[in-house]
């Protein structure tokens, strides 16, 4: 598995301090640079912490050095990192500025943090956004809807991921398709766990071939597929050969690290408008078109708990190595998964009529960064397009 250690964001930065200026006052998200935690109250002290939104005493008024804690009026952090009165002078920290992060007290290890506004910072949208800063629906196990073909043994074959199929998904508006494929004598097929006992399978080339052939006739449309991907590369290969017209359509990042995400404008004049993203560690795959997703992606951890009773709305990457605050010579793309362990139509419904409050106000945030992909279950319940349109009216500026 390939690291990503934290110092390495930081060889990046500036070897010496900005010029010293005071941080400016408001109300803030205190986030290791390292490890993308938050700073919050915990009883009479601080630690570091999964970000929570406003639900976790994570919200800090900076004020003359001071870090009042939003919840508890009066009580700031001290120099010895306990909780004691604002009025006191070892309250006062001294802050120094490297480009985007700042440097003042460590704890858990972590010295170097951002400040990212609690009250989202937003432009207009630009008539022809980068890549980066737009939002696409997506379709968590896009495959697993008991239209297509069979996806798992019968009895778990009841809990569908997605009830409609592949082609009524593209017709709804889903732009991007999460498919799990595994390895079998028949090549690389798309089930849950395992093929085995899956009646009516299909094949990963037959879904490509649905999309592929969508954008032909959508020459305005951008589609991304995410590979959980179980087979060998020569598997992989042969499957994507299978598919008409894929080279015309399959986009390869040239040039990403260099200049950055492609507008949507350029990728439809060069109509290479289809992204296909691989989990799978790197083996030479990647020379078919596939983009391992960890050099281009940042992602949440995938579950907000099981299918009924409370949620956990906590956003935190899924990858220990690479935090969601992770930044390149380009803009990684950020896939904000919204899903429970088992999909429910009530719950779904419920959690996707909430996904763009914790779009906004939980993991973007977290991240200092727009999601570009919410994948949810059960798409067509809870509205959850009007999130993406919501996401889909501005930039986000940390």
């Amino acid at each position: 598995m390939r690291r990503f250690p934290a110092i390495a964001a930081l060889l990046l930065l500036p070897l010496v301090p900005a010029t010293a200026n005071a941080a400016p006052s408001g109300t803030y998200y205190v986030t290791s640079v390292g490890t993308g935690l938050n700073v919050a109250q915990s009883g009479g002290g601080v630690e570091l912490h999964r970000p929570k939104g406003n639900e976790d005493r994570q919200q800090w008024r900076l004020s003359d050095g001071r870090f009042e804690n939003a919840d508890s009026p009066g009580q700031c952090i001290t120099r010895s990192l306990t909780m004691g009165s604002c009025s006191q002078g070892d309250a006062v920290h001294d802050l120094v500025q490297f480009g985007d992060q700042w440097e003042f007290f460590t704890l858990g290890g972590q010295s170097r943090w951002y400040l990212t506004p609690v009250a989202n910072q937003t432009s207009p949208m630009p008539a022809d956004p980068r890549l980066d800063q737009m939002t696409f629906l997506t379709a968590h196990n896009a495959y697993a809807n008991g239209v297509d073909g069979g996806f798992a043994p019968p009895f778990i074959d009841l809990a569908k991921n997605q009830t409609r199929g592949i082609v009524q998904q593209l017709n709804d508006g889903v732009r991007g398709f999460m498919l799990d494929i595994h390895q079998t004598a028949d090549g690389a097929i798309l089930c849950h766990n395992s093929c085995t006992l899956v009646s009516k399978p299909v094949a990963l080339n037959v879904d490509l071939q649905r999309i592929v052939d969508f954008l032909r006739n959508n020459r305005g449309e951008i589609i991304t597929v995410f590979l959980e991907d179980y087979v060998d590369a020569a598997t992989l290969r042969a499957e994507m050969r299978k598919v008409q017209g894929l080279n015309d359509v399959l986009y390869r990042a040239e040039g990403v690290r260099q200049n950055g995400w492609p507008t949507r404008g350029q990728m439809q004049a060069s109509g290479k408008r289809l992204i296909v993203f691989t989990d799978h560690g790197k083996d030479g795959r990647e020379d078919s078109g596939v983009l391992y997703q960890r050099d281009w992606t940042v992602e949440n951890y995938w579950s907000m708990g099981p299918g009924l009773g409370s949620s956990d709305w906590s956003c935190y990457s899924r990858w220990d190595e690479k935090p969601l605050t992770a930044t390149d010579s380009f803009q990684p793309l950020f896939v904000m998964n919204h899903f429970r362990d088992v999909p429910f139509g009530s719950t779904a419904t419920s959690d996707n009529g909430k996904l763009g409050n914790r779009a906004q106000q939980f993991c973007q945030p977290a991240a200092r960064k727009k999601p570009n992909f919410l994948a949810v279950d059960l798409y067509h319940l809870g509205n959850a397009a009007a999130a993406v349109g919501q996401l889909n009216s501005y930039v986000y500026r940390p």
